[in-house]
């Protein structure tokens, strides 16, 4: 007999184990795997093609927040220094960044938009928030985000093959198998 956990326990293992990758120097922003391990199973579950795809768009959707925040330091003051002046051009720059990563979404490889959206939030929440290998700087909060979308449907998948013992090695049998079998039937005498 195979011994089951809950999804619950099993996920929650693997959750658990995800707390060492914020220890120092790393401080990785764990919290990122989460996201894409949601988005996984919103997917359908873990598979080979999920994971592909939303490490894809995760991945551009953090690039296009790279782009959002080098653009806003190369904003500056264009529009005057006073707070609605700053506001007005971030607004501006946000629609533009946003309506390219959207147009983006019509590439084939770049069609799960809600996982570029995924990027893209790591990405600010990484680099605003202060975490990642090298805090404050752009590149490693990129780097940072990235890898942990990137563990969300590992994440997925370790979570549910933990819930299941491993099968039995070949050419032994963990339990008996059962067979039914049909007697024939016996000739008709017309």
């Amino acid at each position: 007999m195979r011994i089951r956990l809950p999804h619950e326990v099993s996920a929650s293992i693997v959750a658990g184990a995800t707390v060492f990758l914020t220890m120092s120097p790393l401080d990785m922003p764990t919290w990122a795997i989460f996201i894409t391990w949601a988005g996984t199973f919103l997917l359908g579950g873990p598979t080979r093609a999920n994971a592909v795809k939303l490490i894809t768009a995760s991945t551009a959707g953090a690039g296009f927040g790279v782009a959002a925040v080098l653009l806003d330091r190369a904003a500056g003051t264009v529009f005057g220094g006073s707070q609605l002046d700053r506001t007005i051009a971030l607004a501006v720059l946000i629609f533009a960044v946003n309506g390219t990563l959207l147009a983006t979404g019509r590439i084939r490889a770049f069609s799960l938009i809600p996982g570029m959206f995924f990027g893209f939030a790591s990405l600010f929440g990484t680099y605003f928030g202060g975490s990642g290998f090298d805090s404050g700087n752009l590149a490693a909060a990129f780097v940072s985000s990235a890898a942990m979308n990137a563990l969300g449907p590992l994440c997925a998948y370790l979570g549910l093959r933990l819930m299941f013992a491993p099968p039995a090695p070949a050419g032994t049998q963990a339990e008996p198998e059962v067979t039914l079998s049909v007697a024939p039937e016996a000739p008709s005498v017309a």
